[in-house]
């Protein structure tokens, strides 16, 4: 995403790396601790597209919601133990992954499309056609 791009801006949740390894969800019941999936935004011409990492969700955990202009992702981590197995060290102790963004109103939320695959969510999300770049032709006079 370009430096100087309003297309897509973080909840205040993810911030600080450091500081972010769980959040509070204080908008879900019950005020549920959750993961901050690490995601890649790559801008170009015609949308953006987003990259979230999210191992051990499988597809039917895992929600897309788009309201307004707020963009949540969020996905509850399901981990088996092979039977007669017990974890000896667990080191996933908030099995929900969950993140918000601020969608630009140059975005065309009609139109994102979802790819899940080997834990890595893939949303593309085309500029409404009002900002998207075109050639201008030039008559001769």
């Amino acid at each position: 995403m370009s430096a100087n791009s309003n297309v897509v801006t973080q909840d205040k949740q993810a911030n600080s790396r450091e500081a972010n390894v769980a959040t509070q969800d204080r908008q879900s019941e019950g005020s549920e601790m959750a993961m901050i999936p690490p995601v890649d935004v790559v801008e170009d011409p015609s949308g953006i597209t987003l990259f979230a990492d999210m191992p051990g969700v499988p597809k039917d955990k895992l929600n897309v919601k788009l309201e307004m202009d707020s963009l949540t992702i969020e996905g509850d981590v399901v981990l088996d133990t092979p039977q007669g197995m017990e974890s000896s060290h667990v080191e996933v102790r908030m099995p929900r992954y969950r993140r918000t963004f601020s969608l630009s109103k140059e975005l065309d939320k009609e139109k994102v499309q979802a790819e899940f695959k080997n834990g890595v969510l893939k949303l593309r999300i085309p500029k409404a056609e009002h900002v998207q770049p075109r050639k201008i032709e030039v008559k001769a006079a």
